[in-house]
């Protein structure tokens, strides 16, 4: 199996790339994410990869972090998702941004990404739940769940979206929901 590819980089189409190992040329797909961040044709660079043995060819996929590698992986375990539309999520939302929608079950944003209808996001959601939870940071996950909860209260209460979201721009970052709930519904008060 090839885990890591150092070489020099030889050409850009998206999503794949060409690299030059000591005079062997790789051919790799990587996600837009890694490609974004590719340096300059003739520069040295390094990707960790997962490679791939199918009876109609052999494919070599290249991530620039541990994380997007790890997701890769994560994914094309799931039935009905292969290699391809993996990078295809990959490229449509970061790792964050795809931890952070499984951990949230937001479907929207999974639909969002090309090649992701209805029926393979609420897949994605149900398979991956608690997979990705080490690709976000525990204070992230606190925060932006109580955001959430105060948001859910605010629009429970009966306030539009865009109400809710103009009383919470002034709440501190780290504070609690119940703080939080009742400082947006003073700003609320007033307005």
């Amino acid at each position: 199996m090839i885990g890591r590819l150092t070489g020099i980089l030889l050409e850009k189409n998206p999503p794949q790339v060409v690299m030059d190992v000591h005079g062997l040329g790789y051919e790799v797909d990587v996600p837009m994410s890694t490609f974004y961040n590719l340096p300059a044709i003739g520069e040295k660079m390094t990707l960790l990869t997962h490679f791939v043995v199918r009876e109609d060819g052999q494919f070599l996929f290249g991530f620039a972090s541990e994380s997007e590698r790890f997701a890769f992986r994560q994914l094309i375990k799931i039935s009905g998702i292969g290699a391809r539309m993996a990078l295809a999520v990959l490229s449509g939302l970061s790792v964050t941004d795809l931890a952070q929608a499984i951990a949230r079950q937001e479907v929207g944003r999974l639909i969002k990404v090309p090649g992701i209808g209805r029926k393979t996001a609420e897949r994605l959601l149900l398979e991956l739940k608690g997979k990705l939870a080490d690709a976000l940071p525990s204070a992230t996950i606190a925060v932006e769940d109580c955001q959430h909860d105060i948001l859910n209260a605010l629009l429970s209460l009966g306030y539009n979206d865009r109400e809710a979201a103009a009383a919470m721009k002034p709440l501190a970052i780290g504070i609690s929901t119940s703080d939080g709930i009742r400082q947006a519904l003073k700003l609320l008060s007033k307005a």
